[in-house]
């Protein structure tokens, strides 16, 4: 049975993903902080490993990934999703609190569970796997008021092609997939704002979320000698200026 690691498995992108590898008889590492939405995904999943951990405590992460690979027996591949989208402004709105939690879970935590992933993976034997990184269309082309989650987008593009190098001797592949405007409750709550600033503006075009969790499922089901380096997936009608 292969075996993949998701980080913010208890919401969103990364509960369709988790839902969707359990469906298809993989067996899923359920990383997130709220304990209790990680057992409703778990529910009458024999594949399922819930793992309540905060990706920017490091003992914490590192204690969930040794877990899961005793359980699992090794990683086969990490999505590394985790991250969060903090309250809109301009650089000198942005409250300072809001810009270093912003910092804490998008690079930090994702720098912890690859960092946790990348060892587990060389140590492993046969040594490989695949580290999926979840970038975002702000990777490329930010929204407007969104320093903190720009920001860290764009530094996750640089740890994917740092990893996708240092990997290599490894049989360590890293990917990143950049996606945008699938329906989740991070991105209903930037449509309820979009909306409120722009009353008169057409409604945020979505797409499901579902078809976010088929391409990373595309991306983590190659051979370790193929990699999907960068993917972006994108609600067809999203303006791709001015609105990543």
């Amino acid at each position: 049975m292969k075996s993949i690691l998701i980080t913010g498995a208890s919401s969103g992108i990364g509960r369709a993903t988790a839902e969707l590898f359990l469906r298809e008889g993989w067996r899923v590492g359920l990383l997130a902080r709220r304990a209790g939405a990680l057992e409703e995904v778990a529910a009458g999943q024999a594949g399922a490993v819930v793992l309540p951990a905060d990706v920017t405590d490091p003992a914490a992460v590192e204690a969930a990934f040794a877990t899961f690979t005793r359980t699992a027996g090794r990683l086969d591949v990490l999505f590394n999703n985790a991250g969060i989208f903090t309250p809109p402004g301009t650089i000198d709105e942005i409250a300072l609190d809001d810009w270093f939690r912003a910092v804490n879970v998008n690079l930090n935590g994702m720098f912890l569970a690859a960092r946790s992933a990348f060892a587990a993976m060389r140590a492993q034997d046969p040594q490989g796997g695949r580290i999926i990184n979840n970038g975002s269309i702000a990777a490329h082309v930010p929204r407007p008021h969104s320093v903190p989650y720009a920001a860290t987008k764009h530094a996750i593009t640089g740890l994917t092609r740092s990893l996708s190098l240092d990997g290599r001797p490894f049989d360590i592949a890293c990917g990143q997939i950049d996606i945008g405007n699938a329906r989740t409750p991070m991105v209903a709550g930037l449509a309820e704002s979009q909306q409120a600033e722009a009353p008169d503006a057409p409604p945020m075009d979505t797409m499901a979320v579902e078809d976010a969790a088929k391409s990373v499922l595309h991306m983590a089901g190659l051979p370790l000698e193929a990699n999907v380096q960068f993917m972006t997936v994108m609600a067809t009608k999203m303006p791709y200026i001015g609105r990543g």
